[in-house]
C-alpha cells in the first residue's frame, strides 16, 4: 500500500476521520439520552474505525478514494486497473498481446495473455522513481504447447500517459527478460476499465 500512497499519511487521515466522526455521534447521542456513558464513546470510536478500515481495503470504496485523492495530488501512482491490449516484439517477430489487471492499494495482479501462452503475476511492485510512475514485474509464462517447459521473466514498466485516436490513455512498456535467456520489448495500452473483461486467446 505504502507504495502506491503515503501509508503515514493514510493512518493520520484514518485516526483524524475516527476522531471526528466519534465525537460527532457521541454528541448526537447524548443529545437524544444525556445520561449515556463514556464507555459508548470508546463502543462508538471502535465501530467507526472498523468500517473505516473496511471501507478503504474494500477495492470498490478505495479506487474512489484513489481518484479523488489524485485530483489533489496527480503525483500518486495512476490506477491501472482494467483490460490491456498491445504487443510483445522479440527478435524474429512480434505477438498480440492482453492483459487484465486487477490493482488495489495492497497489491497489484496482471494476466497476461498472447495467442501462444498464459502469464500470471510472481511480484508485481509500483514505485514512483524522479516522479515516474513504474511497476515492477516478475512472472510465471506458461506456454500453449505442453511440450515447451513453464519459465519466469521479468518486466520494468514505464506507466505513462499517450496520446491515442486524440484521447489520452493509459500505457505500460518496458524491456522483459526470462531465465531462458530470451529478451524484448512489452508494449499494452489500456483499454477499458473493466477487471472481468476476458482477454483470453484460447
Amino acid at each position: 500500500m505504502f507504495r502506491i500512497i503515503n501509508f503515514s499519511s493514510l493512518i493520520k487521515f484514518i485516526v483524524g476521520l475516527t476522531v471526528f466522526f466519534s465525537i460527532a455521534v457521541y454528541a448526537l447521542v447524548l443529545h437524544v439520552w444525556p445520561t449515556t456513558s463514556l464507555f459508548k464513546l470508546f463502543a462508538i470510536s471502535s465501530a467507526i474505525a472498523a468500517l473505516l478500515i473496511f471501507l478503504i481495503a474494500s477495492n470498490f470504496t478505495a479506487r474512489r478514494i484513489w481518484s479523488v485523492m489524485r485530483v489533489f495530488d496527480d503525483s500518486l501512482f495512476p490506477d491501472i486497473n482494467g483490460a490491456w491490449e498491445g504487443e510483445i516484439t522479440f527478435e524474429g517477430g512480434q505477438l498480440t498481446a492482453r492483459a487484465v489487471i486487477r490493482q488495489t492499494l495492497s497489491h497489484t495482479q496482471i494476466d497476461l495473455h498472447t495467442p501462444t501462452s498464459k502469464s500470471i503475476t510472481l511480484e508485481s511492485t509500483p514505485v514512483s522513481e524522479s516522479g515516474q510512475p513504474r511497476l515492477y514485474y516478475v512472472h510465471r509464462v506458461t506456454p500453449q504447447n505442453p511440450d515447451w517447459h513453464i519459465y519466469t521473466g521479468s518486466t520494468l514498466f514505464d506507466v505513462r500517459y499517450v496520446q491515442t485516436n486524440g484521447r489520452k490513455v493509459l500505457e505500460l512498456s518496458g524491456h522483459y527478460y526470462t531465465d531462458r535467456k530470451t529478451n524484448g520489448r512489452i508494449r499494452l495500452r489500456q483499454i477499458g476499465g473493466d477487471c472481468s473483461q476476458d482477454v483470453s486467446y484460447y
